[in-house]
């Protein structure tokens, strides 16, 4: 598992690394050129979901970490899905409940919030 260190305090975000990977990759091209974006997830908690978001903007400290191996297998398809969605007014919406860190990324990871699975 990676994490992403967001704002002043630095609060870790765990998500799978090949996750967190595609996501750099997003929000460094986003960020690049000044475009801000929502970025949403899905993670299981004592019993059930919660949704937290976070608002993604060049002016907030980020900081990636992950496993090296992770940042160099990109899946095209992946990132294109998460570029779509960074595009909407709905932002990027990632679902963690039922991530493996070592499984392969589908279209089902990356979903609408109307699509989001609520377990």
């Amino acid at each position: 598992m990676g994490t992403l260190h967001y704002g002043a305090t630095g609060e870790a975000i765990e998500m799978p690394d090949r996750i967190l990977a595609h996501l750099k990759v997003l929000v460094s091209t986003k960020l690049r050129r000044n475009e801000s974006f929502s970025l949403s997830w899905d993670r299981l908690v004592d019993g059930g979901v919660e949704r937290s978001s976070i608002w993604l903007h060049c002016s907030i400290p980020l900081q990636f970490r992950m496993d090296a191996e992770a940042a160099k297998q990109l899946d095209r398809s992946y990132l294109q899905q998460l570029a779509d969605q960074a595009n909407s007014s709905a932002g990027v919406v990632i679902d963690l409940c039922d991530q493996v860190a070592e499984r392969e990324i589908t279209e089902l990871d990356v979903r609408t919030p109307a699509l989001a699975r609520v377990a």
